[in-house]
């Protein structure tokens, strides 16, 4: 079930890169506790929706508000304080920081935030537990499989509890197996802590953990909802 009011909401996006229009007029909306699959041919405007529902991307017009909001209205700084605190981020290859152990990269977030060391790290450590990868806490990113370091990825963006979780195509690297196991546990603690998820993918098995799918094609959106 959805509340009346959204927790993010974008309304007439328009971005374009040079003379190539990545947004055409794109609106959405995604309550708290939702998740919605972004689908839509590579080069249809779906991870820049994303970058601008984050914060990441200013649009050219258009507006994006969280929680009644408008981010273009909010300085650098307090757009960056956004995504630490209240913002969770997957990506595909999952980018995590190569000098840090996996608890060091998980505690990252936390101590960004001025979160004692000790304190963040047996945060960090619980949720490694949870993603099952609690094994590799001590190794570096090059010394994990794929599949670990996308699992430590998921938990480096719940340590915070945020609000809304945004994921750019965060199985596209992983094989069958370990891409429907990320997303099992992704959905799962997300539903937990009730935090919003939007998720970029092509794929129609990993749009299928979504509550709604939305179509992204020529930089315009089409809810599915209700579309048979």
């Amino acid at each position: 079930m959805t509340t009346a009011t959204p927790l993010l909401h974008a309304d007439g996006l328009r971005k374009s890169y040079g003379p190539t229009p990545a947004l055409d007029g794109a609106s959405f909306s995604v309550h708290p506790g939702e998740v919605v699959a972004l689908m839509g041919p590579s080069g249809s405007g779906k991870s820049t929706l994303l970058h601008c529902l984050a914060g990441i991307v200013r649009p050219d017009s258009g507006t994006v508000h969280y929680q009644g909001r408008e981010l273009s209205a909010l300085s650098d700084a307090e757009r960056s304080a956004l995504r630490r605190s209240e913002f969770g981020f997957v990506f595909q290859f999952g980018q995590l920081v190569p000098e840090l152990t996996c608890v060091e990269n998980v505690a990252l977030p936390l101590r960004l935030t001025g979160v004692a060391r000790k304190e963040a790290e047996a945060r960090a450590a619980e949720w490694l537990e949870r993603l099952e990868v609690d094994t590799v806490r001590h190794q570096r990113p090059g010394q994990v499989s794929g599949g670990q370091g996308q699992r430590v990825a998921v938990a480096r963006a719940l340590v915070t509890t945020p609000r809304v979780i945004f994921a750019d195509e965060p199985t596209g690297a992983l094989d069958s197996l370990n891409g429907e196991r990320v997303m099992q546990l992704l959905t799962e603690a997300a539903r937990d802590t009730r935090a919003a998820v939007v998720l970029v993918t092509h794929e129609a098995r990993v749009a299928a953990y979504s509550d709604r799918e939305v179509v992204v094609r020529d930089g315009r959106v089409r809810d599915m909802a209700g579309v048979a």
